[in-house]
């Protein structure tokens, strides 16, 4: 529709964009560090605890595949909500990439116990330091990758406010240069 000289007729400013809540992104992001130093600390202390003329090469082949599957989770964890907080979409990726990799981590060390039963009455036994961590790992991997999937998570992560519109009339045009 155009006014009564020829140009557009203006409609009133286009109705801001509502910015999502981030809530859900934060606190995966928190969770995902909890969770990448909880699941770090089990092997970070297996390297620790190694006697003197020990290597790392004499340990079983199941523990060297979850000291693996264990750092590569909590690197993943770490970068993923250093990402999140930075509001780059691929952190929420890199978050469920990371939680499940915590997950399995959890499920293969759970494997060289004799039982997942035993071992889950261990973890929340709570009689010894490596328990709480266990059992925070445990809880938290989760509970990371239900925040990270969550739409809400996605849409704070992509959202980018439009830029601001002026609003004026157009230049007047003078063909005879007055």
């Amino acid at each position: 529709m155009s006014g009564p000289y020829g140009y557009a007729q203006q409609q009133g400013p286009p109705a801001p964009q509502r910015r999502p809540s981030g809530a859900t992104a934060i606190l995966a992001g928190l969770l995902g560090l909890l969770v990448a130093g909880a699941i770090a600390y089990l092997p970070i202390r297996v390297f620790i605890s190694l006697p003197s003329g020990f290597s790392i090469g004499d340990l079983d082949t199941r523990a060297l595949i979850y000291i693996g599957v264990a750092l590569t989770a909590a690197f993943c964890l770490l970068l993923g909500s250093l990402m999140t907080f930075f509001r780059a979409f691929a952190g929420a990726i890199v978050l469920i990439v990371g939680s499940l990799l915590a997950i399995a981590a959890i499920l293969l060390e759970a494997t060289l116990y004799l039982s997942f039963g035993e071992y889950f009455s261990a973890v929340f036994s709570f009689s010894l330091t490596e328990d709480i961590v266990r059992a925070a790992a445990v809880i938290g991997a989760p509970l990371v990758l239900l925040l990270a999937v969550l739409p809400p998570t996605f849409k704070y992560l992509r959202f980018r406010p439009s830029a601001p519109q002026v609003y004026g009339q157009p230049p007047a045009y003078n063909p005879q240069g007055w």
